[in-house]
């Protein structure tokens, strides 16, 4: 059940009576907090991932740890890598930096109008 469902219940009940049970709307109320859900749909997190993913690959000359990597010459002088670290710091920073784009600030959120003459 959503928010809006509920008022208009609520509104619905209050014109066939000037009283509420306590009772319904606690039960109305619960079922308003089971039914929210966690975390965000398929769609969204697929563009978070292309968004990263593109990001990525847009600054991958940062993502490598160029000054510590280990080489040595191999069968017939050819230079092999042995080890090369990334530089987690810096790809944090980019994969923060987009995920920063999906953030929505709690001063940004559209707090619906409440009629007038309703409690708070």
């Amino acid at each position: 059940m959503k928010k809006e469902e509920l008022v208009k219940q609520l509104e619905a009940a209050k014109t066939l009576s000037s009283q509420v049970d306590i009772d319904k709307v606690i039960v109305l109320i619960q079922q308003l907090e089971t039914e929210k859900k966690s975390g965000f749909t398929q769609e969204l997190a697929d563009e978070i991932a292309g968004r990263i993913e593109r990001c990525l690959d847009n600054n991958c000359d940062d993502l490598v740890d160029k000054d510590n990597a280990e080489f040595s010459i191999g069968y017939g002088n050819v230079i092999e890598l042995d080890s090369c670290q990334i530089n987690v710091y810096d790809t944090m920073d980019h994969i923060t930096a987009c995920l920063d784009e999906f953030v929505v600030e709690e001063d940004d959120v559209v707090e619906p109008e409440q009629n007038e003459g309703t409690a708070e």
